[in-house]
């Protein structure tokens, strides 16, 4: 079986245009003293989303479509731990009919390599049927700005 493997070069923050700024807190840290595994899936979350809200105009509450993640992957590179202030660079990589893929990486405040890199795709449905829709043109239009 051919696994898919997202080790490929680190990416740098000057391949990232927007970044989100987020406090690690106490609890992200698990009894080995550094930020669980699974926090980097929030962390990507809440940069992929805030990326949404903020450059694309995008209504979490009130949008007749709303995104659902369908596949996730992160490789890391750097311990992180509380308390640290992180930046997330969120970048696309592929917008498809309905789905927008998100390239990610988690970055140490003045760091230039990765602590930890990933994607993150979101498939658009129907807020009330969960049925996939078309991405909205004057969203593609903003989306093709953040382009890798």
């Amino acid at each position: 079986m051919n696994k898919k493997s997202i080790k490929a070069t680190h990416k740098t923050r000057d391949q990232f245009s927007f970044f989100l700024k987020i406090q690690t807190r106490w609890a992200d840290n698990d009894l080995y003293g550094h930020v669980n595994n699974v926090t980097y899936y929030s962390y990507f979350d809440t940069a992929a989303n805030s990326f949404l809200i903020q450059h694309v105009g995008f209504d979490i509450h009130h949008s007749p479509i709303i995104g659902l993640v369908v596949d996730s992957a992160c490789c890391f590179f750097q311990e992180l731990s509380f308390p640290e202030i992180i930046e997330v660079g969120v970048a696309i990589s592929k917008i498809g009919n309905s789905s927008l893929t998100y390239e990610l990486a988690i970055f140490k405040e003045k760091h230039h390599q990765p602590s930890a890199q990933g994607h993150f795709v979101h498939v658009f449905v129907d807020r009330t049927t969960r049925k996939s829709t078309t991405i909205p043109e004057n969203m593609r239009e903003i989306l093709n700005k953040y382009m890798l």
